[in-house]
Formats: C-alpha cells, structure tokens, sequence
C-alpha cells in the first residue's frame, strides 16, 4: 500500500513507521555507545547531550524557527525522561530499567484519549491490565543489590518513573507535530529545548572528569550526533503520522535488544520474576499492536 493511500485509508504510512523503527536503531546502538565509553555514565551522557543539542542547532534550521513556551513543558518530560531513566541504570540492572520504561504504552493509553483525543479500544483495555501486571512483577520479592545495580528497587522506581515521562514525552511530540507547516518542526524545537535542559541540570553532577581520552571524544561525538539527534529527527519525523500508541510499540525494538546486550557482555541478570514481567510487558503490547493492524479488515 502506498504512503497517500495508507494516509487516504487512516493509516500510518511505512515511510513514517521506518523513520520510527530507525530512532529505535539508533537509541539502541547509541546506549552500547555509553557502556564501551572510559568515561564515567553521568558525565558520557551529560556531554553528549551538550553536543546533541549543539547539533541540532546547528544542522537542523526548522529548529531554530518557531520557539513557543507551549513546547516547554514537553521539552521537561523529555528532561525528566532522561534523567530518571540514566538514575535507574544507575541503581538497579539495565534490563529491568529498559523493560520498565517498555511500559510506556499502558500511559499512553490514558494519556492519548486525553491530549491526541486517540480513543481507546476494547483490545486496549486487556492490554493495560497486562502490561500493569508485568510492572508489579518488578516490585515482588527482593533482588540482591550487586555492583551494576547497587540499590534495585529505588532503581525499578525511577523505571517506572521513566515510563510515565516518556510516555507523557512522545503523546506531546505528536501533539506538537501534528499538523505542523512544512519546513518547521515543533517537535526538534522541543528536543532541543530537553536536551538542554538535561544538560544544564546534569553538568554540577558529571563534574568533574575523572579520565579522558581522544576515543571518549569519538564515543561522545558519535552519540550526540546519532544516538540523540538524529534519532529524535526521524521520531519526529514519524510521529507525524504514526499515533502515539503505535509509535511506543515500535519503540520496543531498543528494549527488545538492549537485555540481550547486558545479559551477553556485563553479565547482569535480572531477577526471574524481573525477566516475567518484562515479557509480559512486551509480548502484550506487541501483541495488540499485531491485533489493532488486523482490525481494519477484520474488525473488533
């Protein structure tokens, strides 16, 4: 099906699901950047965000253009989004940080009817009660604190608080994209408006340097560039057309991965109950993506 027909027919088009499924590439990619860095997590990311929004500035013009103080509370979600989900990594295992934030789809189902007036359908419902479940599995029994997750629980918290933000981040991308004027883009406004944000709030922590080396440099370039900046050009870009509902389930391709990578290079290994709940997390969610595909031609 072509774009203009899938878009005649109520459809996200594939040009905008792929530019969605590229910024989940790309947030994957660039989190491996993070954890081969010399440099200390806090201060990598802090800096690379410095660079992402410097890149924006200077790469992107639509960014430039159009600045509203509506786009500035979207631009803390995002903010908040970051710095809860870089604490969490901090405090409990990486694979349960990134399944927690998995669960922003369940947000975004009250979110969208509310802000995007995306209404919420019967299928939707078994899928919130699913994904509530695999969450509470994360706060059942006890998990060992070990050296890369010193303090689990505090650090499933702000997981879950990750969640939430971002969820609240990608229902307001869309809400600023929609119907926006070819050649400007509110959306790379407001990530530019976060990253610096983040950058400011996280600069007295990373300080100081503890170590620095020419390959520290390289690492930071490339995940300012890529991993932050041009993939939220291409979220942007996709949310446009992609609801938001749909957008997060096409996210779950960096948390599908991400668990994989810690689990096969760091050796971290969440709790079972942890690994359940962040099944059930997402094989729900994809599943009812599969499901509300479907329903156009089939029906409820």
């Amino acid at each position: 099906m072509s774009d203009s027909l899938a878009q005649a027919h109520g459809r996200a088009p594939l040009s905008a699901r792929l530019l969605v499924l590229a910024a989940a590439a790309l947030f994957f990619h660039g989190w491996r950047g993070h954890q081969g860095g010399q440099l200390q997590q806090l201060a990598s990311g802090q800096l690379s965000l410095g660079v992402a929004a410097l890149a924006i500035l200077l790469l992107i013009p639509e960014a430039r253009r159009n600045w509203r103080w509506r786009y500035v509370p979207v631009a803390i979600t995002y903010a908040l989004t970051l710095l809860f989900f870089v604490t969490a990594t901090k405090l409990t295992t990486a694979a349960n940080a990134i399944f927690l934030q998995a669960a922003a789809p369940l947000f975004v189902l009250v979110i969208g009817p509310l802000v995007l007036k995306e209404p919420i359908r019967r299928s939707d419902l078994l899928l919130m009660a699913c994904v509530g479940g695999g969450m509470a599995l994360f706060f059942c029994g006890h998990e060992a604190a070990v050296t890369t997750a010193p303090n689990p629980a505090r650090g499933n918290f702000f997981g879950a608080l990750s969640a939430v933000t971002w969820a609240i981040t990608i229902a307001g991308l869309r809400w600023a994209e929609r119907g926006h004027a070819t050649g400007t883009s509110a959306g790379m406004v407001t990530v530019l408006m976060g990253n610096l944000l983040a950058a400011v709030c996280t600069l007295p922590m990373a300080l100081p340097v503890a170590a620095w080396r020419w390959q520290d440099a390289a690492v930071i370039l490339w995940l300012g560039m890529f991993q932050i900046a041009l993939a939220y050009f291409c979220l942007t870009r996709g949310v446009r057309s992609v609801p938001a509902f749909e957008a997060t389930t096409l996210l779950l391709l960096e948390p599908t991965l991400n668990p994989v990578w810690t689990w096969l290079v760091h050796g971290e290994r969440p709790a079972a109950l942890s690994l359940v709940g962040g099944a059930v997390i997402l094989s729900s969610t994809l599943l009812n993506s599969w499901w509300q595909g479907r329903r156009p031609a089939c029906g409820d």
